[in-house]
């Protein structure tokens, strides 16, 4: 029987930690282990995780004693792994029915799969629940050579990161999370990945992530989406000079990424000028052009002027008439 691991990392969530780890416990088919990792939450998590793993001895707790940050978290969590398979789960995640048992018999299938990912339901603070399908496809599966996910990703995170199982060896191969993506590690691990082997997708709902006022990539984009763009060009950057030679046609791959991460922040600072955020928008116009000067003759670009335009207007009829008032 194959066996997998699955590693919860927990920062002010242990409220949610129960019903995520119990959603792995249930699971039918693979052998597993849960190692729950408190970064010295400062809540219920020091009384929570304990308990879980008196309960079942399938469970590890350990506690750090001061915060050490996430990343750091998921690779002490990667060097614990024994597992044929793996798996990185937030403590404020949860697996739905048979996730694991369809991820592992369809891994277990495919020697060279470096991971496997499905769909999920994306739950907001009221319990409403949105389908999250990156890959559109009718069959139960799909399998997608490396160079072909790294062409379609471009410059998005196509994964939802509690859906994925990594196989171990190509895990170990690749190494750990980098501590310069703290925003967008998921998105380069893919990508890494995809270098190394194929990919796997399941047309099934396999995970809730959840989307609440907490959530750090919430906090980080609360006043500008430029952080955010960053962080993906940065993803995009180390990958390409690393692992570029792994793929085939690279320098095509890479430019169509940049293009795409390019029209994306245009389109940001479009809905920035329709906010009245003008220095936002700005500057991810900005961004945008020294990404890709080519973004000039887009479509996007288009877009982006007139939006400028009608926004300059707007102001200019917005003093008038406090002027006149």
């Amino acid at each position: 029987m194959s066996s997998l691991d699955v590693i919860v990392p927990c920062y002010r969530y242990g409220h949610f930690l129960t019903e995520c780890v119990a959603s792995v416990l249930n699971q039918n088919g693979p052998s597993v282990r849960v190692l729950i990792i408190d970064d010295a939450s400062p809540d219920e998590t020091r009384t929570i995780g304990p308990k879980l793993a008196e309960r079942d001895q399938r469970v590890t707790y350990r506690r750090h004693i001061e915060n050490q940050g996430h990343i750091a978290t998921y690779n002490e969590g990667i060097a614990w792994v024994a597992a044929d398979y793996l798996l990185l789960l937030s403590a404020d995640d949860y697996l739905l029915p048979c996730a694991l048992e369809r991820s592992v018999a369809l891994m277990d299938r495919y020697p060279g799969m470096a991971f496997v990912f499905g769909n999920a339901l994306r739950m907001d603070e009221h319990g409403a629940k949105t389908p999250i399908r990156t890959i559109k496809t009718k069959a139960d599966h799909r399998l997608l050579a490396g160079r072909d996910f790294i062409r379609l990703s471009r410059a998005s995170n196509l994964v939802p990161t509690p859906t994925a199982v990594v196989r171990s060896s190509f895990q170990r191969r690749v190494g750990g999370y980098r501590l310069e993506l703290p925003h967008s590690g998921d998105q380069e691990m893919w990508l890494r990945l995809a270098a190394n082997g194929s990919v796997g997708m399941i047309n099934s709902y396999q995970a809730v992530y959840r989307r609440h006022t907490s959530n750090m990539s919430l906090d980080y984009m609360t006043n500008s989406f430029l952080p955010e763009i960053r962080q993906r060009k940065a993803a995009l950057d180390y990958f390409f000079a690393d692992y570029s030679h792994l793929v085939s046609d690279s320098a095509v791959l890479r430019k169509r990424s940049y293009r795409s991460l390019s029209r994306s922040a245009l389109g940001l600072a479009s809905s920035a000028f329709g906010d009245g955020q003008t220095a936002i928008a700005e500057n991810l116009s900005t961004f945008a052009l020294a990404m890709d000067p080519g973004v000039r003759f887009s479509s996007s670009w288009v877009k982006f002027i007139w939006r400028k335009h009608l926004s300059a207007v707007a102001r200019r009829a917005s003093t008038i008439i406090r002027e006149e008032s």
